[in-house]
């Protein structure tokens, strides 16, 4: 699976996925899951950097004393806003508005989709950002900044 970022705007990001055939209804049912997922734990502020305190205690979790004072003074990380999954021949594409969440959250949605491909079904190309000349977009309506000159 190629993965490759091009311009992003955090607050109106489209994520486009090219697939080796047209999807089957269940290989869609999954991904739309997975999308759907990741987009919830992102609006309840799931993917937050500044709150790492598992991850930074390194491989010995026992015992951990989770600092709640720590966690109290991270500012928020919440998505704002998803579009339902787009599926066009042999591609799809999600539109997002991520919010004042981290880019942890694409490192998180990437590693998923990482997973999707071995399990599920073979994903060629994973685009974050930009837009494809030949799949015009409509702005979207949870916009917080509607379309800019593009």
């Amino acid at each position: 699976m190629d993965v490759r970022f091009r311009e992003v705007d955090p607050f109106d990001c489209w994520i486009w996925l090219r697939f080796d055939h047209p999807l089957l209804d269940g290989e869609r049912g999954y991904l739309e899951t997975a999308f759907d997922s990741w987009f919830f734990l992102g609006k309840l502020g799931g993917f937050n950097a500044e709150n790492l305190q598992a991850h930074e205690a390194g491989a010995d979790l026992s015992w951990l004393a989770y600092d709640e004072e720590a966690e109290g003074r991270a500012l928020p990380a919440l998505m704002h806003s998803m579009s339902a999954l787009e599926v066009w021949q042999d591609r799809a594409r999600c539109w997002v508005d991520l919010g004042t969440s981290d880019a942890l959250a694409l490192d998180v949605l990437v590693n998923t989709l990482l997973q999707i491909d071995r399990d599920v079904v073979e994903i060629l190309e994973v685009v974050i950002g930009g837009l494809e000349e030949d799949w015009p977009v409509e702005e979207q309506p949870e916009a917080l900044f509607p379309l800019r000159g593009s």
